[in-house]
């Protein structure tokens, strides 16, 4: 079974460079992938991650602010110019749809393809999404604008049939498999219970991430991401410069391990830097004072959950 991953495309605030990417991130997760974020330059951090863009059905925007969203317009063109059918599903704050509307109207150009638009307001933890296999959640965060994070957790999967024991039970029929992948117990035709867990192996862990960005440093969400496997939390700043953090509406390194360690996550991984700091492992040595699982995330890399 292929692992659910998160690649990152860019991972540095406002300004992009020819080193720095403004944020954006794809999680693969039972087979789904979602679009995280969509800064200036996307499209060409896909090219060279070699994600194809026929599998971005979902694409979820955090807030309003253009290093989050600018390379969204470019990307939904470069569909429609390779001949997309398939809809997208955009779930972001209220106006974005009305900035797409406007650029297509006035480029004149009508779609191949269409773009649900699900507007995000609430203030609150909300469920946005869900299919069979996965429930996903924003998490309101505290910003110069309305902002979200987002939640995506897997659904409990079945048991797996033990078939060597199985097979050692002649009552067992093909037709009694659904319920044992459900957690039954059996019951021979003598009448003798076999426990469930002696013919069947326990599903795959439920696998959970958690993206927080931006924000300023905020209480109330550990209560949304505790015991997440993988947290991706902003770290604008170091702690020299908390107060900048606080005005402009984000975290600093240290400030974001404390959220990962009171939350009990399982990993940090830290993004949205600022260009002031071109060396992203000043940002992991902060954070390590705190919490001993984090990474300072880099562009392209991949990160298994």
């Amino acid at each position: 079974m292929k692992k659910s991953s998160l690649t990152i495309l860019g991972c540095h605030s406002s300004i992009p460079t020819n080193k720095f990417h403004p944020t954006s991130q794809v999680l693969e997760m039972k087979g789904f992938f979602f679009l995280i974020d969509c800064g200036e330059g996307t499209q060409v951090q896909l090219r060279k991650a070699k994600i194809k863009f026929n599998k971005i059905i979902h694409i979820f925007i955090s807030h309003l602010h253009g290093d989050h969203f600018f390379g969204l317009i470019g990307l939904l063109s470069t569909f429609h110019l390779l001949g997309r059918e398939k809809s997208v599903s955009i779930y972001a704050p209220k106006g974005l749809k009305e900035i797409i509307d406007v650029h297509f109207k006035w480029s004149y150009t009508k779609l191949k393809y269409c773009i649900d638009h699900i507007e995000l307001s609430s203030k609150k933890l909300e469920k946005i999404m869900e299919n069979e296999k996965i429930e996903i959640f924003s998490i309101p965060l505290k910003h110069r604008i309305y902002a979200n994070g987002f939640l995506f957790r897997e659904k409990p999967s079945n048991r797996k049939l033990n078939i060597k024991e199985i097979k050692k039970i002649p009552d067992i029929q093909i037709g009694d498999y659904p319920n044992l992948k459900l957690g039954k117990d059996f019951k021979t035709n003598n009448g003798r219970v076999i426990p469930n867990f002696q013919l069947t192996f326990d599903p795959p862990k439920i696998l959970s991430y958690a993206f927080c960005s931006d924000t300023s440093f905020y209480l109330p969400i550990i209560e949304y991401i505790k015991y997440v496997d993988l947290l991706y939390h902003e770290s604008t700043f170091l702690k020299t410069e908390e107060n900048r953090a606080m005005k402009t509406g984000h975290s600093t390194a240290n400030q974001a391990a404390y959220i990962a360690k009171r939350a009990k996550v399982k990993k940090l991984l830290l993004g949205h830097y600022s260009n002031r700091f071109p060396n992203i492992k000043e940002f992991e040595k902060e954070a390590k004072e705190i919490f001993f699982n984090v990474e300072a995330s880099e562009p392209l890399k991949t990160y298994y959950l």
